[in-house]
């Protein structure tokens, strides 16, 4: 049952970096992008591809351990759809449509989201919950780095 959540919710997280992927394009190596003025603390490009895969990696096993818990699936179906899409649409945002203060609202919004299943469901999972922290830590930082260009862009 357990490796039956895990897959799912690797396959639904994994499909959601792969479809916020293809909206980067070139992203990264567009000439929009490097001439940005970035965070001093901007980490090479490499660092992001493997922070987000041990960041889905660890929600999905925090996902699985979670749902037989929630007192109600259907909130927290509904809380992870929207962290779904909030996901999924940072890419198209920032890199797309080229909308960083557009973008910052929506990671604002996904570190509140995180934060919240962080907060509201430590009590259900305990030390299982530690498999959350680098999915906001991470955010933290990602917020930071996208208001950083939308200030000094």
């Amino acid at each position: 049952m357990m490796l039956g959540r895990l897959a799912i919710f690797l396959i639904l997280n994994f499909a959601a970096l792969g479809i916020g992927g293809l909206f980067t394009g070139s992203g990264v190596a567009s000439a929009w992008y490097a001439g940005l003025d970035k965070a001093p603390w901007t980490p090479p490009g490499w660092v992001f591809g493997a922070a987000w895969t041990t960041i889905m990696l660890c929600f999905s096993l925090y996902m699985a351990y979670l749902l037989p818990q929630a007192e109600s699936k259907t909130l927290l179906w509904g809380l992870y759809a929207l962290q779904w899409l909030l996901n999924v649409a940072w890419n198209p945002l920032f890199f797309h449509f080229r909308k960083p203060a557009w973008a910052l609202t929506v990671i604002l919004l996904l570190t509140l989201l995180i934060g919240f299943f962080l907060w509201n469901y430590r009590q259900s999972l305990g030390l299982k919950s530690l498999l959350l922290l680098p999915y906001f830590l991470w955010l933290l930082i990602a917020t930071s780095l996208n208001a950083f260009i939308v200030l000094k862009n």
